[in-house]
């Protein structure tokens, strides 16, 4: 009994000094924005640049600069990039908002970037932060009428539901002005399941106290530090509803429902901003069989705000429609899980798939009942379907749910919420405020990169697949199992198992597919606009008139105009009426073949050592040789008539083909559409210009194994963690690509 009673002792003056030296151990100093590096950007390399990226002096036409941006860049301000970021997940470690302004001057030469920080991360302590260093990015780049740099002011709206009714997708807002007196007092959220989870910490109390000293004992405090920011997230209060946003105090977090809210109130506090809509095809937490289709109201979109929309970022390409759906529905409206097609396997269908082949008897009736309630579980659980078949592997789901012949695909893409989709639906129920016309959307097309690393401007180079891409993974065995697995379904591996998100004790990222994901991520794209100066009101004028492209991350170079009967150009974006037979003139030049490293001024502005530890030692690097462009595509989009009418023969993907034979000096044509006249309504034309095939991280997705009828058998993910290889970039060959903007030609009232 003495014994017991020594031991029981023991252990609780133990755990009392535990813990105590815990929350001594536990005090670490809140999270700064970083420090700016002072030096400028060297002039001859940045008149070099520049004359790289203007048009050709051959009399082609083409007028204007070019000039590269990233609107979409993420710091470890938010709270997923700062979990990424810990070194137990093989991050880079802390990168605060003075980083992105760094690595955007030095690594990555870009002209332009936009902070656009998780609103939902955000204290108004942050927000403070970011403006300061946004404005002190601005100053260190030089005078405004020709700076190394212009930095642009933003966030992101992320906005998450669990069914394709809530569900509106994330955007980024970017703010024209940086002056406090201008920009709003705090950003504005979503709220919901995005904000929840940025607030909640799943931890039980003792693995929240001694959990960072078990998984990465050197880097505790970074993980006590990740608490502090749930913590310090949590104590902000909400801001009262039904005030003007200019009305509500800064200490107060505020929020916007829907698309909707979050236009009436950017409108109440005035001022210019762009509302880009990105990853709208990502799978990763769209629900299947989502659709855009909702938001085409005068309710949910701002014609004068919403002007552009993300094709590409390291999360996949957003542009292209397939006919296929993940979920369908039956005549009562239920939903069904659809057959597979030669190129798409639905996940419900896999599901059935690995649920007979665990039968002792395929061909009975208790197995086909199995087979029919697992399709049913798994469309009901949306896009946590994964959880209702037990122990099962990543490579088991083999490719489901992909879009096998897309150009570096989202995870799970979601078709209905296309780009292309986008662009060809219309609601006549409604009227355009611009033309009178049935309500459609007339986006121009962006890319970006969507890094959460605070590398602005990635994809110039294939290289640094752990930091250049979102890919990570656990550093551990330990961590593997609390941080992937922790929503591992258990249970009987032959028996169906039910999953609801509604009341789920797991946060959106723990019900997602987070292993196959790794495979889906990518260098980021990049934004171009024709500009004719570099200063911020050139480049914000652009971006409002739509004369701007996105890539893929090289810095290709692309004109798109419509060449008017009195020889006018008419450039990509421009929106027209007419009914004579439109003539086209297109043009691209492929990017400059990288060299290895960094230039010589980027290690005498900030030094070997922080090269290495900002830019990971690669920089862009441009050679003298261009890469060749192989063949540009058209791509004509014709409007519904009305919202539901079938897309698939609206889209004409490709439908003119110009092959090149470029030897360096680009590729150049000229073309018509003779059907227009006839086809009696609003007609779309984009250029997209492709690239030799280059090696490329993650150019293979999961990297199938193939049998003799073109049917993916097994698969080899590529991990973030040490199941991968960590040197290993993941290459494969691809076709890297430009998209310019629309041109809009209708044939009047």
């Amino acid at each position: 009994m003495k014994t017991r009673t020594k031991i029981l002792t023991g252990l609780l003056v133990g755990i009392v000094v535990a813990t105590a030296l815990g929350w001594w151990d536990r005090q670490v100093a809140p999270e700064g924005a970083g420090s700016l590096s002072a030096a400028r950007v060297d002039p001859d390399s940045l008149r070099q640049r520049l004359a790289q990226h203007s048009a050709p002096a051959d009399g082609s036409g083409e007028d204007g600069q070019v000039l590269f941006g990233d609107l979409h860049v993420h710091t470890t301000f938010s709270m997923d990039a700062f979990v990424w970021a810990l070194p137990l997940m093989h991050g880079p470690g802390a990168r605060p908002p003075a980083d992105a302004c760094d690595y955007a001057r030095y690594c990555s030469a870009l002209d332009f970037y936009a902070h656009t920080d998780h609103s939902e991360s955000l204290t108004p302590r942050h927000w403070s932060m970011i403006k300061d260093t946004v404005r002190a990015c601005n100053q260190a780049a030089g005078p405004a009428d020709n700076p190394d740099l212009v930095a642009f002011l933003g966030w992101e709206w992320t906005q998450m539901g669990n069914t394709p009714e809530t569900h509106y997708g994330h955007k980024n807002v970017i703010l024209k002005e940086t002056a406090d007196a201008l920009v709003p007092a705090r950003p504005i959220i979503a709220g919901g399941l995005a904000f929840k989870a940025m607030r909640h910490d799943p931890q039980p109390p003792l693995e929240r106290l001694f959990g960072p000293y078990v998984a990465d004992f050197p880097h505790r405090k970074q993980q006590f530090l990740q608490q502090d920011k749930r913590r310090e997230l949590a104590e902000i209060p909400a801001c009262a509803e039904g005030v003007n946003s200019r009305e509500l105090p800064p200490q107060c977090i505020e929020a916007a429902a829907t698309p909707g809210e979050l236009f009436r109130k950017l409108d109440e506090w005035g001022g210019e901003a762009l509302v880009i809509p990105h990853g709208t095809t990502w799978g990763y937490y769209t629900p299947p069989g989502s659709s855009w289709e909702k938001q085409l109201t005068l309710a949910q979109h701002d014609p004068k705000r919403q002007k552009l929309i993300e094709i590409y970022s390291g999360h996949g390409n957003a542009e292209p429609y397939r006919d296929w759906k993940a979920v369908a529905y039956d005549g009562n409206g239920e939903m069904v899980c659809p057959e597979a097609t030669p190129d798409y396997l639905p996940c419900c269908q896999r599901a059935a798939q690995i649920i007979r082949s665990r039968c002792e008897d395929p061909d009975s009736a208790d197995c086909a009942s199995k087979v029919e309630t697992v399709k049913k579980n798994y469309l009901k659980a949306g896009r946590a379907g994964q959880l209702t078949v037990a122990d099962v592997k990543p490579e088991d789901w083999l490719n489901c749910g992909q879009c096998t012949d897309c150009f570096l695909p989202p995870f799970n893409h979601r078709p209905g919420s296309s780009v292309q989709a986008i662009m060809a639906y219309s609601n006549p129920a409604e009227k355009d405020p611009q033309d009178g016309g049935p309500l459609r959307f007339h986006f121009g097309f962006v890319g970006s990169s969507d890094n959460h690393a605070a590398e602005a401007g990635t994809g110039f180079k294939q290289v640094n697949r752990h930091s250049a891409t979102e890919t990570r993974g656990a550093l551990n065995a330990v961590v593997q199992q609390r941080f992937v697995e922790r929503a591992k379904p258990t249970g009987d591996p032959g028996t169906p198992r039910e999953f609801s998100l509604e009341g789920s004790p797991f946060n959106f990222l723990q019900v997602n597919e987070t292993e196959r994901q790794s495979s889906f991520f990518y260098t980021g794209g990049l934004v171009a606009v024709h500009a004719p100066h570099r200063d911020r009101d050139s480049i914000w004028n652009a971006l409002q008139r739509k004369e701007v492209y996105g890539t893929s991350g090289p810095r290709m170079l692309l004109w798109f105009d419509l060449i008017g009967s009195d020889g006018q150009r008419h450039p990509m974006g421009s929106e027209l009426v007419g009914t004579e037979v439109p003539r086209f003139k297109v043009r691209a030049l492929g990017a400059y073949e990288q060299k290895p490293g960094c230039p010589a001024w980027t290690e005498a502005a900030i030094g070997p050592h922080r090269i290495q530890e900002l830019c990971g030692g690669e920089c862009y690097n441009p050679g003298d040789a261009r890469t060749p462009i192989e063949r540009i595509e058209i791509v004509r989009i014709r409007r519904q008539q009305n919202l539901h009418d079938p897309l698939k023969p609206l889209i004409e993907d490709p439908w003119k083909v110009l092959a090149c034979a470029d030897n360096g000096q680009g590729c150049s044509a000229e073309f018509e559409d003779p059907d227009y006249p006839a086809l009696g309504g609003e007609v779309l034309y984009y250029a997209r210009a492709l690239q030799r095939a280059e090696p490329t991280i993650n150019g293979a997705q999961l990297r199938c194994e193939y049998d003799d009828k073109g049917q993916c058998i097994a698969v080899q993910p590529c991990h973030g963690d040490a199941r991968t290889p960590l040197d290993d970039q993941c290459l494969s060959e691809v076709q890297q690509r430009a998209w310019s903007s629309p041109i809009f030609i209708r044939p009047g009232a």
